[in-house]
């Protein structure tokens, strides 16, 4: 069901190439004085392992990393970045001058075992809810500098991206609805925001109530966040977009607290996407290691 190999976009590797610079410089400093007691022209070649059940992602960007401490470094990737592998798999192997593959060892894992653990929550979740037809979204609570590359991961993870930035989308939440109260009178600039588009991206509103979606059932609107509803109010709305003949037009996105005890229930009340902050925020760095090969 799961596993489809994944390609990151230029937009991933921009933002690599920018997280590299600075996670080299503030690793490397003046110099590795420890690999500089290691002997000329020493060469070295090991493997980066899996240490736990995990889906793969960043196996990929392994070659630039690479390549930015030494361009003799050459990347042979095992395991593409999307699958899932049990403890002990090799995922990719590295070879070259022994001070360059050692100095640049640790930025490697650090950005493998962030996107891993980013990858394997995500299937976990995404997982929970196969039996539903409920898809799995991130949100923007991402790390600083690091959103592209983590949403790359939610999508190596089996699961789908929210809108990349406050520029893709339109998303009226509540803050914006204190400001913009009523929530009826909202038609106009709605539409208004949606020719700001340009046919990109969706519109979007979040409510609290019920009595909130029903206003924003009449709005010109592609979804509709139900921010903190029961299981019974997730239901309910359900209903109600189906019962205005709108199934299949405009989707119903759950959205606070959500976690994997409850993913399963909450899609089950027939909503389609379920947005979860912690797939980026709270998700664990995988085990991953970097063992090198004796002579």
């Amino acid at each position: 069901m799961f596993g489809g190999e994944m390609e990151p976009t230029r937009f991933e590797f921009n933002c690599l190439g920018e997280l590299l610079v600075l996670a080299k410089a503030e690793d490397l400093g003046g110099g590795d004085v420890t690999s500089a007691m290691l002997p000329g022209g020493a060469r070295a070649a090991g493997r980066f392992v899996a240490r736990q059940e995990l889906v793969v992602c960043g196996g990929a960007f392994l070659a630039a990393i690479g390549a930015a401490y030494d361009g003799a470094i050459q990347t042979n990737v095992l395991v593409a970045d999307g699958q899932g592998v049990e403890a002990g798999a090799t995922l990719a192997q590295w070879s070259g001058p022994a001070g360059a593959v050692l100095s640049a060892e640790r930025v490697a894992l650090n950005f493998l075992q962030r996107l891993c653990g980013i990858a394997t929550l995500t299937r976990e979740y995404v997982e929970a809810v196969a039996a539903t037809s409920a898809d799995i979204y991130d949100t923007r609570k991402t790390t600083p500098g690091w959103r592209h590359l983590e949403k790359y991961a939610v999508r190596a993870g089996g699961g789908h991206n929210h809108r990349m930035g406050l520029y893709d989308a339109v998303l009226v939440k509540d803050n914006h609805l204190a400001l913009l109260q009523p929530l009826a009178a909202l038609a106009d600039k709605l539409a208004e925001a949606r020719d700001a588009l340009g046919g990109r991206g969706f519109v979007e509103v979040e409510v609290d109530t019920l009595e909130q979606f029903d206003v924003a059932l009449k709005l010109p609107v592609d979804v509709i966040l139900l921010d903190n509803f029961t299981l019974d109010d997730l239901a309910e709305a359900v209903r109600r977009r189906d019962a205005a003949g709108l199934a299949g037009e405009l989707a119903l996105e759950a959205s606070g607290g959500v976690d994997l005890a409850s993913v399963g229930r909450i899609a089950a009340t027939g909503v389609d996407r379920i947005a979860i902050g912690a797939l980026t925020h709270s998700a664990p760095a995988a085990d991953v290691a970097f063992d090198i090969d004796q002579p």
